[in-house]
């Protein structure tokens, strides 16, 4: 992986994040934590989205869509977890 492809993978998380912040009111995690929430959200809809046959397609808007999907899955778990 070459250091472009890191950068765009950082960008790519970071704005998943914060579009996930969005969404799922009460979350804002910062540039760090939208970073790291949107590239956890990434693998889970890696990993979720072709289990359930949904393909959005390439690029890096679907890699937007995909990451944002995946982290909003993400923050309604940990919101769901931090009520019980």
């Amino acid at each position: 992986m070459g250091i472009e492809s890191l950068l765009v993978f950082i960008i790519i998380g970071a704005i998943a994040g914060w579009l996930a912040g969005l969404i799922v009111s009460g979350f804002g995690f910062g540039l760090l934590g939208n970073i790291v929430v949107g590239i956890i959200g990434a693998f889970i809809a890696g990993w979720l989205l072709p289990r359930l046959g949904f393909a959005i397609g390439g690029g890096i808007l679907a890699s937007i869509i995909n990451a944002t999907i995946g982290a909003v899955i993400l923050l309604v778990l940990v919101k769901v977890l931090k009520r019980a």
